[in-house]
């Protein structure tokens, strides 16, 4: 039976892979060491996926291992090797402001990590499809260059702009601009993704997501927007909004079709591509919509506050173009929009919080 490496397996798209290629008829083997506890404190712990994932998938193999451990890492691969079909990398340190905390982590978790796991699927498995879940950060803040016009509730792109109708499209350039220190980790690991690709002719995908969200997040105010939103709703809590008036965009794109694009390209791989994935036009929305949202669906008015300094590099306004991988994949197709999404993280949420 063909195994499929999934790292990250107990985040929110890791879950959601081990599951969706777990139906696939794969054997999963899953690495995650619950980082997410040591990045945003016990409260966004993946444990709970983990234990789900062990109890729901007997196709699934946990292994607590740190993807900057090479060593481990390599007998993972050996175990397997033979018999890898996909190797799927979910693992990250997905925050800007923990970043700048600890450089040095922040690097070695996405760049390096990432390093490792192309070089093991080089030496253990170089036909298997290899696919990276990157970020639209690689782009630093030169979509907020782009001439946005503002709304009563959001900014959006001036409609005479090529990129209005569609979204921002991967011929953006992601020089001469701030980045973050994650931003950049993300930068370094894209790029050799796309590299190992490239020169050593691995079949490799780099998906360059907007906001990926779902039920299976664990949010925390440093990360999972969606999420965490929908959690500071449903009890209460104060949530704090950074800059731009409330107003910055997002698309938003639930797991369960990212994880669709990633079996896509799993059947049909390609050589070193990159794509924007995200909600596109499609899924969308400001964060005084989403917060008019999330009061409508849980019936409490929401505490916030308003932080005039918005985050460093952070974008204004982020509607991604698929149509790339649309164009390549012309069966995938959008399940989910926005209001679909938040009503099923607050269905989520209602078990757990």
């Amino acid at each position: 039976m063909a195994v499929a490496i999934v790292t990250g397996s107990a985040g929110l798209i890791g879950a959601e892979t081990v599951r969706r290629f777990a139906a696939e008829g794969y054997t999963v083997a899953g690495i995650d060491n619950d980082m997410r506890a040591y990045f945003f404190g016990e409260e966004a712990s993946t444990r709970w996926a983990a234990d789900r994932l062990r109890e729901e998938c007997p196709a699934y193999h946990h292994h607590a291992a740190d993807i900057r451990d090479y060593a481990t890492l390599e007998r993972v691969f050996e175990a397997h090797a033979g018999d890898i079909g996909v190797v799927v990398h979910t693992a990250a340190q997905p925050s800007h402001d923990w970043a700048a905390r600890e450089p040095l982590t922040d690097f070695g978790v996405n760049a390096t990590g990432t390093l490792n796991l192309l070089e093991l699927t080089r030496q253990h498995a170089p036909g298997a499809p290899f696919i990276f879940t990157s970020t639209n950060k690689v782009y630093g803040d030169a979509p907020n260059a782009l001439p946005l016009v503002e709304q009563d509730t959001r900014w959006e792109l001036d409609p005479a702009h090529p990129w209005a109708e569609h979204g921002i499209d991967e011929s953006m350039s992601i020089d001469q601009c701030k980045h973050s220190v994650f931003g950049a980790s993300k930068v370094a690991a894209d790029v050799m993704v796309q590299e190992y690709g490239r020169y050593f002719g691995m079949k490799t995908a780099v998906f360059r997501g907007g906001c990926l969200t779902g039920p299976g997040h664990s949010g925390a105010e440093l990360h999972g927007f969606l999420s965490y939103l929908m959690k500071c709703a449903m009890t209460g809590r104060e949530y704090r909004i950074f800059g731009y008036r409330g107003k910055q965009v997002r698309d938003n794109i639930h797991s369960h079709d990212l994880v669709s694009c990633f079996v896509e390209v799993a059947k049909a791989p390609r050589e070193g591509e990159v794509y924007n994935i995200g909600g596109s036009r499609h899924s969308n929305c400001s964060m005084q919509e989403a917060i008019a949202k999330c009061e409508a669906i849980t019936g409490n008015r929401m505490k916030t506050t308003y932080v005039e300094e918005n985050r460093s590099g952070d974008h204004i306004w982020w509607i991604g173009n698929v149509r790339r991988f649309q164009s390549h994949y012309p069966s995938w197709r959008f399940t989910y929009d926005i209001d679909a999404i938040l009503r099923e993280i607050y269905h989520g949420f209602k078990g757990r919080i």
